[in-house]
């Protein structure tokens, strides 16, 4: 799905989490927004991280988030803004930046055309995690992965209520079509072209012949137990640690009902990123 897009007003700013990586990019924006009329709001942590003023504070209350960075600050900002109907866009200052539409080099005129409100928003899936007692909503993945480095772990399985056994692997990754191309991807699993309502289920490093990525459609849950007598599994969502699974131990995926809006130039496609990202 996709929503209208709107001239913005306000925009919120995100940057990568090395300073010295986004360099003069935060004058040149300013220098956009300032002719474009638009105030940028940025909170105290992203000020501190620059040596600035908080500018305008880091509320709700903006038309988009701009982010100066990669994928992993696209994540941190698509988070930030669930449920807010705020949509996400990203100048790439990263290394692969399959979430960004504008490159570092054409901040200027992309940037003064989203401010314009040339831009769309496609609205993505998330999952919703339960492990024991801790719920989330992961805009990327969950992980289940074993907590000690160099032993395997045996997971159980089931989706949509079926058993399908158990597996010896490294761990598993559930992820959403925006996830899919991250650690998803790194290990083998399909790439979800935006706008399936659906989930990849990947195993990391199986003791198996025949194990196969699974991609699960919208209603059908995912469980995964930790079935290892002896070490102890760890849960992690957009890969941050929610919980550990001790043995028997049970985490749960689902499509969830909140989306993750991510804003786009017209012309920067799914399959535009694709090639330019994995197929050159």
């Amino acid at each position: 799905m996709t929503q209208s897009p709107k001239a913005v007003q306000r925009a919120a700013v995100f940057t990568h989490g090395k300073p010295q990586t986004i360099g003069p990019a935060l004058a040149r924006l300013s220098t956009v927004a300032r002719e474009a009329g638009v105030e940028l709001c940025m909170g105290e942590e992203e000020a501190e991280k620059h040596g600035l003023d908080p500018e305008n504070g880091d509320s709700g209350d903006v038309d988009l988030a701009l982010v100066l960075g990669g994928d992993g600050t696209m994540l941190r900002a698509l988070a930030r803004y669930l449920g807010t109907g705020v949509p996400v866009i990203g100048v790439n200052f990263g290394r692969v930046g399959f979430l960004s539409s504008i490159s570092r080099n054409d901040l200027e005129t992309g940037v003064a055309r989203v401010f314009a409100g040339e831009y769309k928003v496609e609205e993505l899936p998330t999952l919703e995690v339960e492990v024991g007692e801790e719920q989330r909503v992961a805009v990327n993945d969950l992980v289940v992965t074993s907590s000690v480095v160099g032993r395997m772990i045996q997971l159980e399985w089931a989706v949509g209520g079926e058993g399908l056994g158990r597996r010896g692997c490294d761990g598993v990754v559930c992820s959403t079509p925006s996830g899919s191309t991250g650690y998803n991807f790194s290990n083998g699993g399909p790439v979800l072209v935006w706008g399936m309502d659906a989930m990849a289920v990947t195993f990391v490093a199986p003791h198996s012949l025949n194990a196969r990525p699974l991609v699960i459609p919208h209603g059908s849950d995912l469980l995964v137990w930790n079935r290892t007598p002896d070490v102890p599994a760890t849960a992690l969502v957009d890969g941050h640690r929610v919980a550990d699974l001790s043995p028997g131990g049970r985490a749960l995926a689902r499509i969830g009902a909140q989306r993750s809006l991510l804003a786009t130039l017209p012309e920067v496609t799914f399959f535009s990123r694709y090639n330019r990202t994995f197929a050159s």
